[in-house]
């Protein structure tokens, strides 16, 4: 499904003023706080962030029925995700995307993707314990040198110390 052509103007205002605010939010971050996890790796292109895209969404959109609405509606027009379920416990909305072309892998709207597909790994970035999808060519590598160094300061035999960095995400 292609946008059309005030879609597409309209994604792309969007997509700007996106770029925007996460260029200032990333430099607040930064100087806030040191990050507690890099990226390393790149896409593969399995596609499977784009099979089942699902948004965390906060109190009063799930518990409001106007603005659960809007919010479905906005993502069913603007981003062309097709609500899949939903799950109470997470209040997470699981999509379809209407635009992923399962045989060819590919994304027939990739100049004004949405945002979470923009900035999908780096999203999870801030979490505690970021999550990949299995297959992904992306690893998520912790910053942490002071616990690399403090493992390499103990006694355990090599393959321990590679195996608890490897569990920690230090390698």
């Amino acid at each position: 499904m292609k946008d059309g052509l005030a879609l597409g103007w309209f994604k792309w205002l969007v997509v700007l003023s996106w770029r925007v605010e996460l260029l200032v939010w990333r430099a607040l971050v930064r100087l806030r706080r040191r990050p507690l996890w890099a990226l390393s790796g790149s896409c593969t292109g399995c596609g499977a962030c784009c099979v089942e895209p699902s948004i965390l969404v906060g109190f009063f959109t799930w518990h409001f029925p106007t603005l659960r609405r809007l919010f479905l509606a906005w993502q069913r027009r603007v981003n062309g995700f097709q609500l899949a379920s939903a799950e109470r416990g997470t209040r997470t909305f699981v999509f379809r995307c209407t635009h992923y072309d399962p045989a060819s892998r590919r994304c027939d709207s990739y100049a004004t993707r949405p945002a979470m597909c923009r900035d999908y790994p780096r999203v999870l970035l801030q979490d505690a314990w970021p999550e990949l999808f299995e297959g992904c060519g992306f690893r998520v590598v912790s910053c942490n040198r002071k616990l690399r160094a403090q493992i390499d300061a103990t006694s355990l035999p090599e393959e321990e110390k590679a195996a608890l960095k490897r569990k920690l995400r230090l390698d």
